[in-house]
């Protein structure tokens, strides 16, 4: 299974929980054959969603979800287009707005089937993802974000770009550069930067040239797409609660831009810093802080 690479980076006393293996589903999204990773536990009282981003896929973010299930909730990891085991009829055409509108589309159908509260709990630009779907769907008892990396802060870009010198006219050059060679793919981490997703080089490494998350090719369409998206102003959020758990020791996207962004919410928020952590965290003290922030929503219900 994909997931067995990225245990063994985690401390030892999580390898066995996040070893547990998912179950692999799949739900049609028109003719998009999406992936869904569960651990299902029909005594939870809560679900969880787990969003991954740029460099992620159900695979990179499994042991975490493990993790979440042993806890006690109910598991599900969609790969969105273009990563993991899904499956889209026209790769090149895939933009970022597909991402929210196939992720409202899934919270929709589950809480169809499933009346139990819905957690959307995303990992770096998943994080955004699950702010923007809970104030759209209005299906959404919390968010909890690792990073809230807004593209329409030319800070922000600058932290999610490879290059600080992209950040600020990034969404400018790739929509020109997009009106011509849209449909084009590059490796994303020609974009992102990717040697800081961990402070452990070797997981970097790992995570950057796995041909389902960080070593895909997207359309440069894709990139001028999440580049030039207009998220709903926090000061206009409309949804759940917003929790923040943001690994401390980021050297890709700095604490201190999501904070800015989280603060201007209008909800509840709260932060839960994880010491020790990089972008992925897989560091103590912040992977047991990350299980306690858990635990304590858990208890709420």
């Amino acid at each position: 299974m994909d997931f067995d690479r990225y245990v063994r980076f985690l401390p030892e006393q999580y390898r066995s929980v996040a070893g547990d293996r998912p179950e692999s589903t799949y739900w049609m999204w028109g003719k998009t054959r999406v992936h869904v990773a569960r651990a299902a536990r029909p005594e939870s009282k809560v679900r969880v969603m787990a969003l991954h981003g740029a460099g992620g896929y159900s695979g990179l973010l499994w042991p975490y979800a493990a993790i979440a299930a042993r806890e006690g909730f109910e598991v599900m990891c969609p790969d969105l287009p273009l990563y993991g085991d899904t499956v889209v009829p026209d790769p090149p055409a895939v933009r970022y707005r597909d991402w929210i509108d196939l992720l409202c589309d899934l919270v929709v159908a589950e809480n169809a089937i499933d009346e139990r509260p819905l957690i959307l709990f995303g990992a770096s630009m998943g994080g955004m993802l699950a702010y923007e779907v809970a104030h759209r769907t209005g299906l959404v008892d919390r968010v909890i974000a690792t990073c809230l990396l807004d593209p329409a802060d030319p800070r922000a870009r600058r932290a999610a770009a490879r290059f600080d010198a992209l950040g600020g006219p990034a969404p400018q050059l790739l929509r020109l550069l997009a009106a011509v060679a849209g449909r084009v793919k590059i490796p994303v981490r020609w974009m992102a930067d990717m040697a800081n997703m961990s402070l452990d080089s070797e997981l970097s490494e790992l995570c950057s040239g796995d041909p389902k998350g960080g070593g895909v090719r997207v359309p440069i369409g894709f990139l001028a797409s999440f580049f030039g998206y207009s998220h709903i102003r926090p000061e206009d959020y409309d949804g759940p609660p917003v929790l923040l758990t943001h690994p401390a020791e980021d050297r890709w996207t700095p604490p201190d831009v999501s904070i800015r962004f989280l603060e201007r919410i209008r909800s509840d928020t709260e932060i839960v810093m994880l010491d020790g952590c990089g972008h992925l965290p897989v560091e103590e003290p912040g992977l047991t802080q990350l299980a306690g922030a858990l635990r304590a929503v858990l208890r709420t219900y």
